[in-house]
């Protein structure tokens, strides 16, 4: 069986990306039990929307319900859980028993058990497995020899991930933000406390004059190890950002779905381009995390700065007229008259033009788009698909 691609959203419109992007099946929150209260998320109808989505497109839906439980947590639960089941949603992604149990009971919704329950052992799989759990979304703190490990002697199906945010805590265990802000990380509240710039100081002496301290790691980025885990097997592969942008998602998405298809092709390519290709969305610095053991002072960020975007998304395509050669973009930034845009599209093809004249829906001239989400017109002789983004090219 070949591996799953699954992906971030945060609300409908990047889940549909993602999967039109490549991605097998996109996981997101609902408006509760999610730990992404600060993302979009999906109320009940949205949720059913994109689960007819999906299975139209014979992908799945997976939901997260995976904070850790209060008392005034469990209102709700049944009904949410027999709703789900309802629609036909593919999975719940859980890190507590009450969920689990009550799952089992009312439901035949397929389990999973999230990175928050950092099981790091085959011996933790089995067990889960035994509890009626189908897959286990494994810490992001072991290493490939590890993982390969916990892979020979497991019975439960395997999810690692390879993209994304990755916590200075255990598998997402953090109070800082509850320290700092009053925010519960593990009831959806996380602040990112761990990003901020602090002064640092050591027996009242302020070491970090002129450079702040931070103390977050760098995002991961596994497309080395990729093939590696192809190999051994695992079910899924998993991208982290519910909170990023269609672009950031359109863009990640795309890579590693054609790394992993040139994988199973066997046509893989340097691994330079994959990595190109993710360079092209916004994105923080990256590394390998724990894939080559324990992690060294090169995966963490102390006193940098974390940003390197490459290309500036400018739109997306809503509709391309055969007949006028004309592109009916939604602007998201701005651009003007003169700059080179690329579309880079769901199949993978890439079209660089010159924007010459702008126009709005009206066909009045514009000097540029400078309003986000105004559906702006312009000239293009080769026709592209809906949901094509659209990136304005930086002079190098």
């Amino acid at each position: 069986m070949r591996t799953e691609l699954l992906a971030p959203a945060g609300n409908l419109e990047k889940a549909k990306i993602a999967l039109i992007y490549g991605a097998d099946a996109v996981y997101i929150g609902g408006k509760q039990f999610s730990l992404r209260a600060r993302a979009s998320n999906f109320d009940l109808e949205t949720i059913k929307e994109l689960v007819d989505f999906a299975h139209d497109l014979n992908k799945k839906v997976y939901i997260t319900m995976n904070i850790v439980f209060h008392d005034d947590d469990i209102q709700g639960l049944d009904e949410y859980l027999l709703y789900l089941d309802s629609i036909n949603v593919d999975a719940i992604i859980c890190s507590s028993m009450i969920v689990i149990e009550r799952a089992k009971i009312l439901s035949n919704l397929e389990i999973h058990l999230s990175t928050q329950f950092s099981v790091t052992n085959s011996l933790l799989t089995n067990y889960f497995y035994d509890e009626g759990i189908k897959r286990v979304v494994l810490a992001r703190e072991l290493s490939l020899l590890e993982i390969e490990k916990v892979k020979e002697n497991s019975k439960a199906d395997l999810e690692i991930f390879i993209h994304g945010g990755m916590c200075v805590s255990y598998s997402g265990r953090c109070t800082l933000s509850n320290y700092t802000v009053l925010r519960d990380a593990n009831r959806g509240g996380c602040a990112h406390t761990c990003r901020w710039l602090y002064d640092l100081y050591e027996d009242g002496i302020l070491l970090s004059d002129n450079h702040d301290f931070q103390m977050s790691s760098k995002d991961l980025q596994a497309t080395d190890y990729v093939q590696d885990l192809l190999r051994i097997g695992v079910s899924s592969l998993k991208i982290e950002g519910r909170m990023k942008s269609i672009h950031y998602i359109a863009t990640v998405v795309s890579a590693y779905r054609m790394l992993i298809d040139d994988y199973y092709n066997n046509s893989l390519r340097d691994m330079s381009f994959y990595q190109n290709e993710i360079n092209k969305a916004e994105n923080r610095q990256t590394s390998y995390g724990f894939f080559a053991g324990d992690t060294t002072i090169e995966q963490q960020l102390y006193n940098q700065r974390s940003e390197v975007p490459t290309k500036e998304f400018v739109g997306i395509v809503k509709e391309y007229d055969n007949n006028s050669k004309t592109l009916y973009l939604e602007q998201r930034n701005y651009f003007s008259p003169g700059d080179t845009l690329e579309v880079f599209t769901p199949n993978k093809n890439i079209v660089q033009f010159k924007v010459e004249k702008i126009f709005d829906e009206e066909n009045n001239e514009l000097d540029a788009a400078r309003h986000p989400l105004q559906t702006v017109v312009v000239k293009l002789p080769v026709s592209v698909p809906k949901y094509s983004i659209i990136r304005r090219v930086k002079d190098e």
